[in-house]
């Protein structure tokens, strides 16, 4: 039976899992849908990225998250 549901995943988790956990743990208990899905985009491109290349941003990839919500979340 076909699935509908297709889901991107990034290691262990998907990519939904992981933003999720990460507005927890800065303390913000909430389903950041609408957040979510307008930089979506942008986070899949940014995880797609060689480390190297993220470097060439100034980024680690544990900070991705955490940049593109930038202009809304003060972390």
């Amino acid at each position: 039976m076909p699935r509908d549901n297709v889901q991107i995943g990034m290691g262990h988790a998907s990519i939904h899992q992981k933003i999720d956990r990460y507005f927890l743990e800065i303390g913000l208990g909430l389903n950041p849908y609408a957040l979510r899905r307008g930089r979506l985009r942008e986070i899949i491109v940014l995880e797609s990225a060689t480390d190297a290349q993220l470097a060439e941003l100034g980024l680690r990839r544990e900070e991705i998250l955490s940049f593109v919500f930038r202009d809304i979340l003060a972390v």
